[in-house]
C-alpha cells in the first residue's frame, strides 16, 4: 500500500465508523450508565471483531463464511440477547442517587466486552465487506506483512477511535447519569439497547 491507498482507507473507515448503529448504541449506552471504562470495553469488543474478520478476509475464506449462515444466526441472536438484557438491567436498576458506578468492575468491564464482540461477529456482511475491500487496496496475490499490518492499523485508529470518541462523548455529556440529564439518558439508553437487541434478533 502507497500513502495514497492508506490514506483513502482511513477516510472510508471513519465514514463507516461515524455512522451510527446497534455498536454506537452500546458504546454510548455503556460509557453514559457505567463509565468511561465500559465503553472502552465495549470499543475493544468490537474492534477484535473486525480483526477477525481482517483474518477471515485475509486467509480468502469469505466463501465459507458466507456458508455458515446458520452459525452468524445464532450469534446475532445471542448478541440481541445480550443487548435485551443489558437495556433491560438498565431500566430496572436503581436511581443514579442511590447506587455507586463500579466503572472498573470485572464483570462489568466483561460483559461490555463480550457485547462488543458478539455484535461484531453477528454481522456476515461484515466478512463480505471486508473480503470486497482489500482488494481495492491490496494486491491479494502477493500481500505482505506492511500491508496486511497497515490495514489492522488503520482499523484500530478510525473503528478504535471512533467508538472512543463517542464514549467520552456519553460519558462527559451524561456525567455517568448522576444529573437530570443523565437520569433520561439512562432510560433512553435501556431503551436503545433492549430497541437494538430486538431488532437483530428480528433481522435474523
Amino acid at each position: 500500500m502507497n500513502l495514497i491507498d492508506i490514506l483513502a482507507l482511513v477516510l472510508l473507515m471513519i465514514t463507516l465508523a461515524l455512522v451510527p448503529g446497534a455498536s454506537t448504541v452500546l458504546v454510548v449506552a455503556r460509557s453514559a450508565t457505567n463509565g468511561f471504562a465500559n465503553g472502552a470495553a465495549a470499543t475493544a469488543g468490537i474492534v477484535l471483531g473486525d480483526f477477525v474478520f481482517l483474518t477471515v478476509a485475509v486467509l480468502g475464506m469469505a466463501a465459507l463464511a458466507e456458508m455458515m449462515g446458520s452459525l452468524f444466526m445464532l450469534v446475532r441472536i445471542l448478541a440481541g440477547a445480550c443487548l435485551i438484557w443489558m437495556g433491560i438491567n438498565l431500566l430496572r436498576s436503581a436511581p443514579p442517587e442511590n447506587r455507586v458506578i463500579t466503572e472498573t468492575s470485572v464483570s462489568n468491564l466483561g460483559s461490555s466486552f463480550l457485547a462488543g464482540l458478539l455484535i461484531t461477529l453477528g454481522d456476515i456482511k461484515a466478512i463480505l465487506f471486508y473480503a470486497s475491500l482489500l482488494p481495492v487496496f491490496l494486491d491479494m496475490n502477493s500481500l505482505r506483512a506492511y500491508d496486511v499490518a497497515s490495514v489492522y492499523l488503520v482499523t484500530l485508529a478510525t473503528v478504535g477511535g471512533i467508538k472512543l470518541g463517542y464514549a467520552y462523548a456519553a460519558k462527559t455529556l451524561f456525567l455517568h447519569g448522576r444529573s437530570a440529564m443523565g437520569r433520561v439518558a439512562r432510560g433512553a439508553a435501556g431503551s436503545l439497547l433492549a430497541g437494538a437487541g430486538t431488532f437483530l434478533i428480528i433481522k435474523t
